[in-house]
């Protein structure tokens, strides 16, 4: 059985809603899912962050998931699992897909839209600790 949470909306291939926003820096909720690493140059790892049903002010739903660098922000929340968060972030075009010295067929490059420089976290639901 698998134990990682189900991200419940519907993946785009390209997050249409974040490019209807591109530029723009406002407020955004959504579901902490988990802590990853991610690797790094020369062989290192660093600490990220999935949040997962991510919403704007409005509550549409902008995308399905984003994964974030483990900022000081995200850090000290000391999240859990479906804790919710709110925070601030300029929505950024990026390229997403494999650029190496090598063809990688399931990998095309394309535009891609992200959401960059998380500011002003905070949790939204304290659980309580019985």
């Amino acid at each position: 059985m698998n134990d990682q949470p189900v991200l419940s909306a519907k993946k785009n291939d390209v997050r249409e809603e974040l490019q209807r926003i591109n530029g723009e820096r406002t407020r955004f909720t959504a579901r902490f899912v988990r802590y990853g690493r991610k690797g790094s140059f020369r062989g290192g790892t660093k600490p990220t962050v999935l949040l997962a049903d991510i919403t704007d002010i409005n509550g549409n739903v902008v995308t399905d998931h984003l994964w974030f660098n483990l900022t000081k922000g995200f850090d000290a929340l000391k999240l859990n699992g479906n804790d919710q968060v709110e925070f601030e972030a300029r929505v950024k075009l990026y390229i997403k897909g494999y650029r190496g010295r090598r063809d990688v067929p399931d990998k095309p490059v394309k535009d891609d839209y992200k959401l960059s420089h998380p500011t002003k976290v905070k949790k939204l639901n304290a659980r309580r600790r019985w």
